[in-house]
Order: C-alpha cells, then sequence, then structure tokens
C-alpha cells in the first residue's frame, strides 16, 4: 500500500508539472499562480505545494524534466570514434530531440521566450550544470580531433568548443521561435553540417 502510495504521488508531482508547463507556454511564468496551475491539473492548491514549496521550484522541475532527452539522446561518440563526426552526430539529435519530443521542445520554449530572469529565476541566467557538461564535451572532443591533426591551425579547442556552444544556442532559440516554416528549422541540419565542417583541416 505505500508502495502505491508512492507511485500515485508521482504520477500527481508529474501531473502537476505537466500542468504547469501548459501554463506557462500559454501565460508566461510571471503572469502564472498557482493557483492556475492547481486548477489546470484538476487538484488542489494545497497538493500543489506538498511537492513543490513554490513557482520557481516547480518552473525548475519542469526544466530538470526537459533536458532528460538531451542527457539520453546527445552523445559524442567514443574515445575512438572520428571526432569532428561525433560533434556534428550530437549537434544534429539536439534538433532531432527538439522534434521529437513535445514536453522537451514546450519548455525550450518558455525558457527561452516566456520567462522573465529576476528574482528567483535570475540563476537560470547563468550556464546550467547540463550545459556546462556539455560544453566540456565539446573541448575533449575538440582535443581529440586536434590530436589527430583534424582541425584547421591555430584554433584551440575551448575557443572551437565556446563558439560551437554559442552557435547553437542562438540556433535553438531560432529554431523555436521561427516557427515550422522558418530557415532556421527547415535548414538546421545543414547549418551544423557546415559549422562542422569550416572546422576541418
Amino acid at each position: 500500500m505505500v508502495r502505491k502510495t508512492k507511485e500515485e504521488a508521482e504520477i500527481t508531482r508529474l501531473h502537476i508539472i505537466d500542468a504547469a508547463r501548459r501554463v506557462f507556454l500559454e501565460c508566461g511564468v510571471s503572469h502564472t499562480s498557482l493557483e492556475k496551475i492547481a486548477a489546470a491539473a484538476g487538484v488542489t492548491r494545497g497538493a500543489v505545494y506538498w511537492h513543490f514549496r513554490n513557482k520557481s521550484e516547480l518552473f525548475f522541475a519542469m526544466r530538470e524534466e526537459a533536458t532528460l532527452p538531451f542527457v539520453d539522446r546527445v552523445v559524442f561518440g567514443a574515445d575512438d570514434a572520428e571526432p569532428l563526426q561525433g560533434i556534428e552526430t550530437a549537434l544534429l539529435e539536439i534538433f532531432r530531440v527538439l522534434a521529437d519530443e513535445p514536453k522537451t521542445r514546450e519548455t525550450m520554449e518558455i525558457v527561452a521566450f516566456k520567462c522573465e530572469y529576476v528574482d528567483e529565476l535570475l540563476p537560470l541566467l547563468g550556464c546550467s550544470s547540463g550545459q556546462q557538461t556539455f560544453l566540456g564535451d565539446l573541448v575533449q572532443a575538440y582535443a581529440r580531433a586536434g590530436a589527430r591533426g583534424l582541425l584547421r591551425p591555430g584554433l584551440t579547442p575551448e575557443a572551437l568548443a565556446m563558439d560551437t556552444f554559442m552557435f547553437v544556442g542562438g540556433l535553438v532559440k531560432h529554431w523555436l521561435g521561427g516557427g515550422p516554416d522558418s530557415p532556421f528549422r527547415r535548414d538546421a541540419e545543414q547549418m551544423v553540417r557546415t559549422h562542422v565542417a569550416l572546422r576541418r583541416a
């Protein structure tokens, strides 16, 4: 019975996160109250508070859930794989995740366009732990490529990784904001391939 209760509580928690995502997307984070989220989830406000101390904690839980497909799917390949091909594959997978995973895509839209970064959400302006890991993985992959003589001369792994990090962040934002018919969404794959090709020796 206790296990069933825990399972039910987790189902309710995920249901509240889903409702928050819908309301945040429709109303924006600053115009969303826990009362609105509770109504959308079909639960009491007390049920929301039982799982989340405040709106910011709920927001961070929503964002954390949305990053899981990236963690599972965006990988740079084995150390003995061709490093630049591994980078290209990983970058392409980011946009496949956005296309395949509606919850992740909606959460990224909220983070990019529906959130004011003030007060308790101010820490979001910095890199998340997942982004830091991604940047570190880029540095290592470019370092492997450099060790094999695959990089254009005069480019350090750190500089290349930061450039790719900024490129992907900008392309993701335009991919999300431009809609299904925008060149950023239509041509994202070619843009990624060109970005990586420009680094080759």
